[in-house]
């Protein structure tokens, strides 16, 4: 028992301290990408550093959903690859201990974190979010920090371009100073000229004090024209003047009330009562909406004296037809009536399109409410998810380090990203229900989880290259050359009249599969997927098979090596029914598409097959007429 408390101490004391270290480099590299982003809300404004500071604190927080199952990838990848590639790993496994077992404390410190991760969300998140929607927007609400470049238009101030042809740093001055005061509108424009001036903010930080020497204004005077064709002005010479400007450079927070009352800034149990309400008042004013759609027209069926009295006049249509009353009607009164007729459909139209455009935005919020209700369980599935695809990922791949594990988890992140945001969009615009498109990354990942712990759990060779070839040859019919050359050192000497008993025999057993695989009812559509009259696998075969090249491979004939060159592969893949359960065996030939697709696959590729055994029978043909010559002896 001490042994294994030692183990888990052991994973522990590894796992941890590299958890910790890739969580907050995830973090920092998400934060950054948050400045970069918001990089012209917050620069130029003057901003006090508390108040960035206090902006990066809470977008580090409102990031960790993100930064959290990329850190938990990284490091469960970088552990197990360290493990196993010092060997620390099959240490463990050849003392008995499954990779299961030693995993065990780590999922178990993940379960926590999971656990944790959805407190988090419910709680934290949504103070954080508020904090840091309400930042930006009073970020972008303030006015920017006044800083007047040279020999450009400076429009930063509301009301006012201000030119300046030259400044000192050192004193403040500004020289060649130009102002177009746009204040109270176009018409009413001042030009103002001044050799220099200077620029000084108020001590309430509300109104820009600008003094100017030497210079000269021009004014429109709109109020005093006599006609459109004289406008006097007014021009003005000084040697100093000063104007006062309202300019408000204070930071303002918003009331962060108003993003209370949004959906990023509720806990679970507020976005149901919000949600229940929301659902409540739709599905009122739907109902409002129906029934008045039901009860408005654009006539009746009949047309009464007093509807129409106006547009034509008629002394009795009190049971007639509209056809009737415009069939009486002239040219002229007939294209009023269609006139109005026209106003009237466009003008209920319109209506009808505005209630329309109110019950989808309606929706859309509802959508939003059901979208963050589901996220809150997302993180904690996807922390799970994703150590379970990097531990065991780690340990067959067996490198350690920031190199292949940083790659691996920055590559499988950005599918995993790239999948949730389109399942988020396609949930947000009422495309897909809520539950498919805000699951649907973690239940991609989630079959990839398992088959990485399956592989890694039996130890298989998950990266062999040769056997995903294998693979491919025989699914595109590709033929791989043997190549037999004669060995410089035979431990154990061919027996030619031995191996001839073998090569009867194997030659026999192929005839008889060949015989079983061409049986007309085996290729029967219901008795492929029912598994009827379908020969014994070839796996028996081709072990016979690798053991008879094994053995003549000691030849030193090279007529005997040349034919077994010419032995082609034979590939161990069946071809049959890929259903074992009756029932689901029946639903497969049902639905013809598919198992239609399947089936004309699997005929190719065993016809593919017979044409091998036949390549097969005739070289062993061709080999016992060789070998014939030296019945029953040994080579020399």
């Amino acid at each position: 028992m001490r042994p294994i408390k030692r183990l888990y101490t052991f994973m522990l004391q590894t796992f941890v301290p590299v958890l910790c270290m890739t969580f907050f480099i995830c973090l920092f590299i998400v934060l950054m990408q948050f400045v970069w982003k918001y990089v012209d809300d917050m620069a130029g404004k003057g901003l006090e550093v508390s108040v960035l500071g206090e902006l990066l604190f809470y977008a580090a927080v409102s990031f960790v959903p993100m930064a959290l199952p990329l850190a938990i990838l990284l490091a469960s990848l970088m552990t197990f690859g360290n493990l196993s590639e010092r060997l620390e790993l099959l240490a463990m496994k050849a003392s008995g201990v499954s990779l299961i077992k030693i995993m065990r404390p780590l999922i178990f410190v993940v379960s926590l974190i999971a656990v944790g991760a959805f407190f988090f969300q419910n709680e934290i998140l949504p103070i954080a979010n508020v904090k840091v929607f309400s930042l930006l927007y009073s970020m972008r609400q303030k006015s920017p920090e006044v800083d007047i470049p040279k020999g450009v238009f400076y429009k930063e101030i509301s009301g006012y371009n201000l030119y300046v042809k030259d400044k000192d740093h050192k004193t403040g001055m500004l020289y060649g100073v130009m102002i177009y005061d746009l204040s109270k509108s176009f018409e009413d424009a001042m030009v103002i000229v001044a050799d220099s001036g200077k620029m000084n903010m108020s001590d309430d930080k509300e109104s820009l004090l600008l003094t100017l020497y030497n210079g000269e204004s021009f004014e429109n005077l709109k109020d005093q024209r006599t006609s459109s064709k004289n406008v006097p002005y007014r021009r003005e010479e000084f040697s100093m003047k000063e104007i006062l400007i309202e300019f408000d450079a204070n930071f303002n927070r918003m009331d962060e009330s108003f993003m209370q009352n949004k959906y990023i800034g509720k806990n679970m149990q507020e976005l149901q009562v919000s949600l229940d309400t929301l659902s409540q008042n739709r599905d009122s004013v739907s109902a409002v909406y129906a029934k008045s759609l039901k009860e408005t027209t654009y006539f009746s069926g009949n047309i009464s004296t007093e509807s129409v009295d106006s547009i034509i006049q008629v002394i009795d249509v009190r049971n007639q037809s509209i056809e009737n009353i415009l069939a009486e009607t002239n040219p002229k009164k007939k294209q009023e009536i269609y006139s109005k007729a026209v106003v009237k459909a466009n003008a209920i139209k319109q209506d009808f399109d505005f209630k329309d455009a109110m019950q989808k935005e309606e929706n859309k919020t509802i959508r939003r409410h059901q979208i963050e209700i589901h996220k809150k369980f997302v993180l904690s599935l996807a922390c799970l998810v994703f150590f379970f695809i990097g531990a065991p990922l780690g340990a067959i791949i067996g490198k350690g380090g920031l190199g292949m594990p940083v790659i691996i988890s920055v590559f499988l992140f950005i599918i995993y990203y790239i999948i949730d945001n389109i399942g988020f969009k396609m949930a947000r615009d009422g495309q897909w229900p809520i539950w498919q498109g805000i699951w649907l990354s973690t239940g991609i990942l989630l079959p990839l989880g398992v088959f990485f712990t399956y592989k890694a759990v039996n130890d298989s060779v998950l990266f062999n290259m040769e056997s995903y070839s294998e693979l491919f040859r025989n699914i595109i019919g590709l033929k791989k050359k043997r190549k037999f050359a004669k060995k410089e050192v035979i431990i154990e000497t061919l027996n030619l009249g031995y191996f001839k008993g073998e090569v009867t025999r194997f030659n026999e057993n192929c005839k008889r599969y060949l015989a079983q695989e061409q049986n007309p009812a085996s290729y029967n559509f219901i008795n492929f997927f029912m598994g009827k009259d379908q020969p014994k696998p070839i796996g028996d075969l081709i072990v016979e098979y690798n053991i008879l090249l094994e053995d003549g491979s000691n030849s030193t004939d090279q007529q005997v090596l040349n034919i077994l060159s010419d032995y082609p592969y034979i590939y161990k893949m069946r071809f049959g029914t890929p259903f074992h359960i009756k029932a689901i065996q029946i639903i497969s030939i049902v639905f013809l598409p598919f198992s239609i697709i399947y089936y004309t696959f699997a005929m190719l590729k065993r016809k593919q097959r017979n044409n091998t055994l036949t390549m097969v029978i005739a070289n062993n043909e061709k080999m016992l007429s060789v070998i014939g010559n030296h019945p029953y002896k040994t080579e020399k």
